[in-house]
């Protein structure tokens, strides 16, 4: 080995070492730079490994006059390589001053991120050394969380392609899994989309997507539970909001009773069909309901005469005229408990209703035309999770969802393939065994629907994804989080993150919030993000065996991320559009 030099101080989360002249700095300066690792002696026969964190060099003049370097590398341990040739992550014992330094050999290195049966998964080459390709834990990686984070124009979609690519077998525009079906299954929430093109090949490759718009998502409004639901239909801050919220649960409960009559128990939450439009009509002979009081009435009094014995036999089918409130002793009627309580609930359900935008949530129908019941719900889950047309990767494309239902239809989709992967799961455990059909959801741009601030409007995808990352990794469900701006994300989704690829981030917050979130052996690597290159990233986690920087290789095909090169396009001669074409995408037609 080639010793450099000797160990200053021993720290925690630092050690100095000395580099012995300029003549050994000069002829090991490659193996020096920051990223790159060293190999440090213990005093027995193991070694620290170090990556090295800064470089200082400072001179001073001696009596002749000439000048003098003297070089200080910083370095963090990462980890022991034992006698035996193996490499433990973490460190127990340190290298006290006087130990001396080596630059790692190629042998050492090469053991270091070898393959091996458990470090089986490609993720690329180390940028300090091209020739080798890091292994990391597929299982391990997958099995948890994992945190993608970096700033506009990083490469950080094309990393989430290429890594995608790798588990389902596309490389260089061909499948290497034609004609053998995975059983990989991968969500992706797409909000600008960009990963259609990524996972669309010619048809000889046989590889089958699953793309879900706005015009192929069938998400019935009755899969709701009842948060989401109050949070579309119900104005929290208005004054009388609790009995807006108490007079819609009874409606949507005595609603699903009428159209489940085999069901043995139905609860608010239940995922069972009832209709919207009889729940308005509900509310809106509510909101008119006069109450005769002549003597044995007491009751709702319609304008035949007619008296309402029970509401659930009268108020779904049709919305009814009433008597007229009268003090006359022949007539006497006075208004209900709810009459004109309602007005603006009333307005706001009808609006809703009638709203073409939110057709995909608030009236789906089949190909039939006619409307999704109970007995569909088989249906509904399948197209989640790719077994309609057996597909390994689901996009849900979130940029045609009206801005009020995307929080609702991120939180449904995860709610649901969450309590599929929990039932499943329990299934599996009465025979002894383990999920077999393992789910990941990849949240790109996730800062704009599982935002850190307590937002209102984001309640609900907030908090179903981040049941997830509590509870998710125990029943097979993984999570992948991308964003650019990780400090304005959920803390608590990154701290269940065991796995973290960080491209280039420039801005100082974000930069903080991912050293705190990096473990503490790897934080100090974090000194290097504002300087990677686009593609290059630096990979921490249980499923790596060491931090390190790698380059992630172009996915072909690449997902549609690219930037408009703005100032090329403005040279060219001008160019005509045909506006009546974007117009008529724009309303739909």
């Amino acid at each position: 080995m080639n010793k450099i030099g000797q160990v200053l101080l021993c720290a925690p989360n630092e050690i100095t070492v000395a580099i012995e002249s300029l003549k050994v700095f000069e002829d090991h300066k490659p193996n020096l730079q920051v990223g790159r690792y060293l190999q440090i002696a213990q005093g027995n026969n193991d070694y620290t490994i170090a990556v090295i964190r800064n470089v200082r060099g400072n001179t001073s003049t001696d009596t002749a006059g000439a000048i003098q370097w003297q070089f200080i590398v910083s370095c963090q341990a990462v980890g022991n390589f034992t006698a035996g040739n193996l490499f433990e992550r973490g460190t127990v014992l340190l290298p006290v001053p006087t130990e001396p330094a080596y630059i790692p050999d190629q042998a050492t290195l090469d053991t270091l991120f070898a393959e091996s049966a458990e470090y089986d998964f490609p993720f690329g080459q180390l940028t300090v050394n091209k020739g080798v390709t890091l292994k990391i834990s597929g299982d391990r990686f997958f099995s948890k969380h994992i945190a993608v984070v970096g700033s506009t124009g990083s490469g950080k979609s094309c990393a989430v392609a290429r890594i995608l690519h790798d588990v389902v077998g596309i490389s260089q525009k061909k499948n290497s899994n034609a004609g053998k079906q995975k059983n990989a299954h991968i969500v992706i929430f797409d909000v600008h989309d960009e990963y259609s093109a990524a996972f669309t090949l010619d048809k000889a490759e046989s590889f089958t997507l699953n793309p879900l718009g706005i015009d192929s998502l069938h998400l019935p409004y009755w899969l709701m539970n009842s948060e989401e639901l109050e949070s579309i239909f119900i104005e929290s801050n208005e004054q009388n909001s609790h009995n807006q919220v108490s007079q819609f649960k009874h409606a949507v409960i005595l609603n699903k009773e009428k159209h489940n009559p085999g069901l043995a128990e139905v609860t608010y939450d239940s995922p069972v069909f009832f209709s919207l439009r009889e729940v308005y009509n509900y509310i809106e002979n509510l909101n008119r309901e006069i109450v005769g009081r002549l003597d044995n009435e007491n009751l709702p009094k319609l304008s035949d005469g007619k008296l309402v014995t029970e509401r659930k036999d009268f108020y779904f089918e049709k919305i009814h005229s009433f008597v007229a409130p009268s003090t006359a002793a022949a007539t006497k009627a006075t208004n209900g408990p709810y009459t004109g309580e309602f007005n603006r609930f009333v307005s706001r359900l009808e609006t809703k209703l009638s709203d073409r935008r939110l057709k995909f949530l608030l009236e789906p129908k089949k190909a039939d035309g006619t409307p999704f019941q109970t007995a569909d719900f088989e249906v509904i889950m399948q197209q989640f999770l790719g077994y309609l047309n057996k597909a390994n990767v689901t996009i849900v494309d979130l940029s045609g969802i009206p801005f009020e239902v995307l929080s609702i239809t991120v939180s449904l989709v995860s709610r649901l393939i969450f309590d599929f992967c929990f039932h499943y799961s329990k299934l599996r455990h009465e025979g002894d065994k383990t999920n077999d059909v393992p789910v990941m959801i990849v949240c790109e741009e996730a800062h704009n629907y599982i935002p850190q601030n307590e937002n209102a409007a984001y309640r609900s995808s907030r908090k179903s994804l981040e049941r997830v990352a509590k509870e998710g990794r125990k029943y097979g469900l993984s999570l992948m989080v991308v964003s650019q701006r990780p400090s304005e994300v959920s803390e608590t989704i990154f701290a269940q993150c065991n796995n973290f690829v960080a491209l280039r981030l420039t801005n100082d917050a974000d930069q903080t919030y991912v050293r705190r979130l990096f473990p503490d052996n790897a934080n100090g690597i974090t000194d290097i993000l504002p300087n990677l290159s686009p593609g290059d990233c630096i990979v921490v986690g249980d499923a790596v065996l060491l931090p390190a920087v790698v380059h992630m290789p172009l996915p072909e095909p690449e997902p549609q991320s690219r930037s408009v090169r703005v100032h090329s396009e403005w040279k060219e001669l001008w160019r005509d559009v045909t506006f009546k074409d974007v117009i008529a995408r724009w309303r739909g037609e």
